[in-house]
């Protein structure tokens, strides 16, 4: 393993520091029975391995990053997921499922890139009626998302923040240790040490914009109508 690959690997953990989170905003709606879930922009897969182990459904994560999606496949074969999880490389600017093909969607901090009423008003076909759509994103203008929530076609069900103590706690300080122990390892490998300066910069950015990293979990269920789908099953 390189020093380039162990730097990946041990981000990933520190990611995985806040599973605890998605884990937190899966308790907030009914189990379902073998749901159908689609991760939009699944990076390597934090999110997509907690969602495995939570229930018992099939998955699609989806990511533009063959490098990201690679990683996550290993780590998939490795979990014995191989029938239930696979991965899209594609775009979310260019999905193209079947009309009411999910019964979650999940996205943790990717729904930016589209704009967040452009994510509620444009995922909503791939979602089955009464599914639930959940989205991690940045706190700013929180109360005209959760107007847009209810005229995008959603209930909202609930939410709750991630402020900068818990990004600072749970994620900058132990990366800024990563960065401080694998820097002199890393001396003769220029491409390395970019790597580690561009995960510097990432907390730099925190210092410097703390509010960037006061995020929301908003946890809603599409609205209710005629449907030729099936209606999801709640476990008992």
């Amino acid at each position: 393993m390189t020093n380039a690959d162990k730097l990946e690997e041990e981000k990933d953990l520190i990611r995985a520091h806040l599973s605890k989170f998605t884990r937190k905003a899966f308790d907030l709606f009914p189990r379902l029975d073998s749901p159908y879930i689609l991760d939009i922009g699944c990076g390597s897969g934090t999110s997509t391995m907690e969602l495995a182990e939570l229930c018992n459904g099939c998955m699609v994560a989806l990511d533009i990053d063959e490098h990201a999606l690679d990683r996550l496949d290993a780590k998939i074969k490795k979990a014995g997921l191989s029938q239930r999880v696979r991965t899209l490389r594609c775009s979310m600017l260019d999905m193209d499922f079947p009309d009411e093909s999910f019964d979650i969607i999940w996205s943790e901090g990717s729904i930016y890139v589209v704009g967040f009423e452009n994510g509620l008003r444009g995922w909503s076909r791939f979602l089955r009626i009464n599914g639930f759509l959940v989205v991690h994103d940045e706190t700013g203008n929180l109360d005209d998302k959760l107007k847009l929530i209810s005229s995008c076609g959603y209930d909202l069900i609930s939410y709750f923040t991630l402020d900068q103590e818990v990004w600072w706690n749970e994620y900058c300080v132990p990366l800024q240790k990563l960065i401080d122990e694998m820097r002199p390892e890393c001396a003769g490998e220029p491409e390395t040490l970019a790597l580690l300066d561009q995960n510097t910069q990432e907390i730099d950015m925190f210092r410097i914009y703390p509010e960037r990293f006061h995020s929301t979990f908003f946890i809603m269920r599409k609205k209710g109508g005629k449907s030729s789908a099936q209606e999801p099953k709640t476990l008992e």
